[in-house]
């Protein structure tokens, strides 16, 4: 069953890659640093730095259940914490 596409999903100035276009193209890594850091723009803030944390099970199951962007939350939930509160 050939179904006809969708005219008005095709964008002629964004066509569907063709199998030659897959094996011409270059990852982003492959690129000089310089046309990367243009090409992402200025960074807009610190990077966060990955870490492994131990939670309790209830405190971790109740920020999952809150859905996507959980892991920011906890973000949030510690750095509203240390506004109030001196870490050492």
């Amino acid at each position: 069953m050939n179904k006809k596409p969708n005219p008005e999903l095709i964008d002629n100035d964004n066509p569907e890659w063709t199998a030659q276009d897959i094996k011409a193209a270059r990852p982003f890594s492959s690129l000089p640093a310089t046309l990367q850091s243009k090409l992402r723009g200025p960074q807009k803030a610190p990077p966060k730095v990955s870490t492994t944390i131990r939670l309790s099970p209830d405190v971790l199951q109740a920020f999952r259940a809150s859905g996507d962007g959980w892991q920011t939350r906890i973000d949030a939930a510690l750095k509203d914490w240390l506004r109030t509160h001196s870490p050492a």
